[in-house]
């Protein structure tokens, strides 16, 4: 009789217990539902703002990323606070988690501070042609942590954002213009004020290469087998590329038709007899 009366007592308080938390655990889940469904809401019209304002795409990404998580880190709160946690234990629990994530987590958080300040100094942008970290190319993403950048060869390299601000950054497309310089030596028996004057006539001729500040030519070395002339010329970034080929194709068929040498390595074996 007293194991059944133990085992009454035992139900009825479970029966209690749970009387007294399905409340919370129904506002729990009705709070997770809905607060999934305002966050979705919210991104939507975030991202419909930054459309209508056109902020600066790369600013626009980070910043609908850290809303988004900021807005779930909440919704984790309220959840559990509804649940019964008490905020005090929820806040050192969260203190205590959050050291150990960022002690383990410390080239994502670098990351993360180098997205930031990226942002904020904008040493590039969305669309820019750039050298870091060994790799050149036209960057197409800017995100919380890393950076992406399409190479030549259409790949897409991913650096992290932590070695990007932290390292030496080359923007191509900081200036709206840009200096080329090319090297081509003429032989020691030829003219060298004509092949300066067919230089500086590629760069007058053609009307991408800018003619102010105007084309130049001096003599950059007296070589070994070679004098070396060096041209430079300024062009628009969009015009750049195809004025440097431009002008490499014209110096070899100038030259050949004025019959002005361009050395080449030799070779010379002499066999001696006995």
């Amino acid at each position: 009789m007293e194991k059944i009366m133990n085992l009454q007592e035992h139900a009825d308080n479970a029966i209690t217990w749970i009387w007294g938390v399905l409340p919370n655990l129904l506002w729990a889940i009705f709070l997770l539902i809905a607060g999934t469904y305002l966050i979705r809401f919210i991104n939507r019209m975030i991202r419909k703002f930054f459309i209508k304002k056109d902020y600066d795409l790369a600013l626009e990404t980070f910043l609908q990323s850290f809303i988004s998580i900021a807005l779930k880190i909440i919704l984790f709160v309220l959840v559990i606070t509804q649940l019964g946690v008490q905020t005090t234990s929820l806040v050192a629990v969260l203190a205590s988690a959050g050291l150990a994530i960022g002690l383990a987590l410390q080239g994502s958080l670098a990351n993360f501070a180098g997205g930031v300040l990226i942002l904020l100094f904008k040493p590039f942008k969305i669309g820019d042609f750039i050298s870091a970290q060994g790799v050149d190319g036209t960057v197409k993403e800017i995100s919380i942590f890393t950076t992406k950048v399409s190479t030549f060869g259409n790949q897409i390299a991913i650096i992290p954002n932590g070695q990007l601000s932290n390292n030496t950054i080359t923007n191509y497309n900081a200036q709206d213009t840009r200096r080329d310089k090319i090297d081509v030596g003429i032989g020691y028996s030829s003219n060298i004020k004509e092949a300066k004057e067919i230089l500086l006539s590629i760069c007058n001729e053609k009307e991408t290469i800018l003619k102010a500040p105007a084309p130049e030519v001096y003599v950059g070395e007296l070589g070994d087998s070679s004098v070396n002339l060096t041209l430079r010329f300024w062009a628009n970034n969009s015009d750049f590329w195809a004025a440097h080929f431009y002008v490499l194709e014209e110096i070899k068929y100038r030259f050949d038709n004025a019959g002005i040498e361009i050395p080449f390595p030799q070779r010379v074996v002499t066999q001696m007899k006995n």
